[in-house]
């Protein structure tokens, strides 16, 4: 059984903690990471200069920040389907934001 392997190709900061992320299947995913910023690693990119020194990892091809924080590329690229898990998540790691 094979699995697709998804690459982040490029991205643009289009506002605080929001990327638009682009895809090498032609995909294009416009995130808003705030909602899921919890967590012993995310929470940290709660601060803005942290998180806008997004890049991508040219070994692995995804989002990663200089805290060790990234995110699977085949997650992000078909976020829709996993957005609201990680909102969950988040909010059992940070009751504050429940």
């Amino acid at each position: 059984m094979t699995h697709p392997i998804y690459r982040v190709h490029s991205f643009e900061i289009v506002s605080a903690y929001t990327l638009r992320i682009h895809f090498d299947d032609g995909v294009e995913q416009t995130i808003d990471f705030r909602p899921i910023l919890a967590g012993e690693l995310y929470t940290e990119l709660r601060n803005l200069e942290l998180f806008n020194q997004v890049r991508i990892d040219p070994e692995v091809q995804t989002l990663v920040w200089p805290n060790g924080a990234d995110f699977d590329p085949a997650t992000l690229d078909d976020w829709p389907a996993h957005e609201q898990a990680f909102i969950e998540l988040a909010r059992r790691w940070d009751p504050v934001q429940a």
